[in-house]
Order: C-alpha cells, then sequence, then structure tokens
C-alpha cells in the first residue's frame, strides 16, 4: 500500500520495527475493537484494511460499518468460513463443494470411538482459530487419540477445541489459492505453496509456514480455471445465498488429488508466509483494489501481474514453534540487495532504534527473479547476511516437495 501512486497515509496497530519504516506504528492491540474504531474515527482513516483472523472473527468489520467506516474484509457471519471448521465443512458438503469427507463432534467419547473405527492416516482439527496449529495430521491411532485428547480435555487451543472435525487425510501436492471478492465478482490472484513443518523434508511439529513461493511449479491456467469453477465461484455463491455475504480476500488452502482440487481448509484473509510471495507479483495498485471491494464495483476491474517467481524464507527464533527467546539484535539488514525485501513478522524497536526479535516467527526474507531457481538462489543469498541468535531457517524452500527437498539436501551434505 506504501507503493501506491495515492501515496497513501498508514496507520498500523499494534505494528513492528519494519511498519516503523513506512508507517506510523500505532500502540494498539489487533483484537482490540473498541480502540481501533475509536482511533480510526479521530483520526479520520479513510478506509481500514483488516490483516488478521481474530479481529475478523470477532466482528470488527460489522462494528465499523455500523459507525459508517469503511473497511476491508468479511463479517463475522462470513468469516466463519475460518473461524469455525464445523461450518465451513458443513457448508462445503451442503453444496456440493469438493472437500475432503468428515465427521463433526463435540462430544470426546463419540469422537474416539469415531476415530477407532476409522484407518489411518486421519486429520483432526480444531474447531476454532488456533494461530494455525489446530491441525494433526495422526499417522497413527494414537496419534490421532492423543490430539482428540490435547484440543478437547486438555484444551491446548482453549475453546477453539471444544468441538473437532475428523476428516479423511487428502493427498497429492498443495497450493493455497487467493481471490479478490466483492461477494458478487471474484478476481483470481496468483497461487503459491507454503511450508508448514519446522523442519526440512517436511519434518517436526506444525508453525504458522516457514516459507513460501509463486507460481507452483505445476501450476497452469487450466487449473487455475478449475480451481474457480468448482471450488471459489461456488462457495462464494453458497455465502451469499444462505444470507452471509462475503467480501474481502478468500484463500482456500487446497489439495491437488487424484480426483481434481480438494478443499483442505478457507482463511477469511491473505496468508501468512504466502502473501509474502504473492503480492510482490502484483503489479496493479493494492489500494485501487481494496477500494473497488469495499465499493462493490470490482465488476471490470483487471489485475495484472509480473511474470517473475517469487520465493520467501522465513527466519525464526530458536525453538519455535515451542518455548523461545526474544529481544535478540539482529545484523545485516542494510547488506542485503536492493531489490529483495524483508517483512517483519516478530520484531520491536529496541534503544537507538535498534531492530530486535520479539516472536516466533521473526522476518520473512523474499526475492523475486524469472525462474524459481533464480529466486531461490537470490533469497538464500541474502539469508546469509542477517544473523541473530538461534536463528533457525528451512533451507529447502521451493525445493517443492518433501521428498525432492530430502534427496536435495542428501545431494548437498
Amino acid at each position: 500500500m506504501a507503493q501506491s501512486p495515492h501515496k497513501p497515509e498508514i496507520f498500523v496497530a499494534p505494528g513492528n520495527a519494519g511498519t516503523a519504516q513506512t508507517a506510523h506504528n500505532v500502540a494498539v492491540s489487533a483484537t482490540d475493537i473498541p480502540a481501533l474504531l475509536g482511533f480510526a474515527s479521530e483520526n479520520k482513516v479513510d478506509f481500514t484494511f483488516v490483516g488478521p483472523e481474530v479481529p475478523l472473527a470477532a466482528g470488527i468489520v460489522d462494528e465499523f460499518e455500523s459507525y459508517s467506516l469503511s473497511v476491508f474484509g468479511p463479517r463475522k457471519s462470513a468469516a466463519r468460513i475460518e473461524s469455525s471448521k464445523v461450518f465451513a465443512k458443513e457448508l462445503l458438503l451442503r453444496y456440493g463443494i469438493p472437500c475432503a469427507q468428515s465427521q463433526s463432534f463435540s462430544d470426546y467419547d463419540e469422537a474416539t470411538a469415531y476415530v477407532k473405527t476409522q484407518g489411518v492416516p486421519v486429520v483432526i482439527k480444531a474447531d476454532g482459530l488456533a494461530a494455525g496449529k489446530g491441525v494433526t495430521v495422526a499417522q497413527t491411532a494414537k496419534e490421532a487419540l492423543d490430539a482428540i485428547k490435547a484440543a478437547m480435555r486438555d484444551k491446548a487451543f482453549g475453546e477453539a477445541g471444544s468441538k473437532v472435525v475428523i476428516e479423511e487425510c487428502l493427498t497429492g501436492r498443495e497450493m493455497s489459492f487467493f481471490a479478490f471478492t466483492d461477494g458478487e465478482t471474484i478476481l483470481p490472484m496468483v497461487p503459491a505453496c507454503d511450508y508448514k513443518r519446522i523442519f526440512d523434508g517436511g519434518l517436526g511439529p506444525n508453525t504458522g509456514g516457514m516459507g513460501s513461493f509463486s507460481p507452483p511449479e505445476f501450476y497452469a491456467p487450466t487449473l487455475g480455471a478449475q480451481v474457480m469453477q468448482t471450488i471459489m465461484e461456488p462457495t462464494v455463491k453458497a455465502l451469499r445465498d444462505e444470507g452471509n455475504p462475503y467480501s474481502g480476500v478468500l484463500y482456500g488452502g487446497l489439495m491437488m488429488t487424484p480426483d481434481g482440487p480438494k478443499v483442505i481448509e478457507f482463511n477469511a484473509r491473505l496468508g501468512d508466509p504466502e502473501t509474502q510471495a504473492v503480492l510482490p507479483r502484483l503489479s496493479s495498485d493494492l489500494v485501487d483494489i481494496t477500494q473497488a471491494v469495499i465499493a462493490h464495483r470490482l465488476k471490470g476491474v483487471n489485475i495484472a501481474w509480473h511474470q517473475d517467481a517469487c520465493v520467501g524464507v522465513v527466519l525464526a527464533s530458536g525453538g519455535y514453534p515451542g518455548n523461545h527467546q526474544i529481544g535478540y539484535p539482529i545484523s545485516g539488514l542494510e547488506e542485503l540487495e536492493s531489490d529483495v525485501m524483508v517483512f517483519h513478522a516478530g520484531t520491536k524497536l529496541g534503544a537507538n532504534s535498534e531492530v530486535l526479535t520479539a516472536g516466533g516467527r521473526v522476518l520473512s526474507v523474499v526475492a523475486r527473479g524469472e525462474t524459481l531457481d533464480v529466486a531461490r538462489e537470490k533469497v538464500y543469498r541474502n539469508v546469509s547476511r542477517i544473523k541473530f541468535t538461534d536463528m533457525h531457517y528451512r533451507k529447502d524452500i521451493a525445493l517443492f516437495s518433501p521428498e525432492q527437498s530430502l534427496a536435495k539436501l542428501s545431494e548437498n551434505s
């Protein structure tokens, strides 16, 4: 947005050391809706772009609209496509939208009994928001039962785990597919792939995402058309027909199965880290697009994309996604090539404007190139210049599949 020819003045709540370079950070939590509403009103903000899922699920769009404030994102009823796995799954099944077969449970004993009758692998999902960590792909019955216990009995995800969805494990390649929509018109973005596991080769626990690339090497326009016709358009229409019109960015986490693309899950927003590999390929003005969505005039808008590939690598704190230390100085940011982008996540400014770590996923380093190989080589060349204590990152981003990643790593070791 800072690159827009409209040259907007931007406020970011709560912001970090990166947004401080291009915007005004506002010391308000992203979930403090009354304070955000007050700030937008008092400062005569022209429009608000909601990034995180929690305020969307809490109804920030409904609240802003009730005060006639312009806001980008789905209302609470439509945001349930992400905030409730049960709601999303029942909607998909009701309208015949391709997805995994599943059952939903609010009773612990019924859930465990069901798992014992199913084969493995099986997928266990906490119903509510769990910061991308509420999904377990269980390879054994014990793993499945442990996941159900963690969600429903141990409350590992709070109330998000009071219900669970148990579904068949889809196989194939995963793809993230984004689209802008004003509830009627749907315009696709370029797709991406991300890496959830913490370690190379797809090993270790799930994270919020350790890197991404765009476009997928298997992607073709015919696949994009199929996704739009069988998944994205029917989903937006289903929400509209049921009185939950969807406006904003709809993000489908999809599996390319032998039977065609199927929905794994939906997010009601731009997803991290895929967005860092998608938006750098956007050549149209994001501000114009968001304004068209808000005003319900997306029809007739043309969105242009760069043909370059894009690769992003997340630099995380040691120990993430478990316990980790923060407050470490970050060096090397000023040594990067001029066309390499660094998106800040868990950072803050310390004394003398020193950039410090402030979270599990700290930075996302992103580079574009004529091909994925060129972009990948560039991004890792620059990642090597950044340093902070216990810094951890995957070395196999954009090597496509876990199997290819392990083979490549074996060759290089």
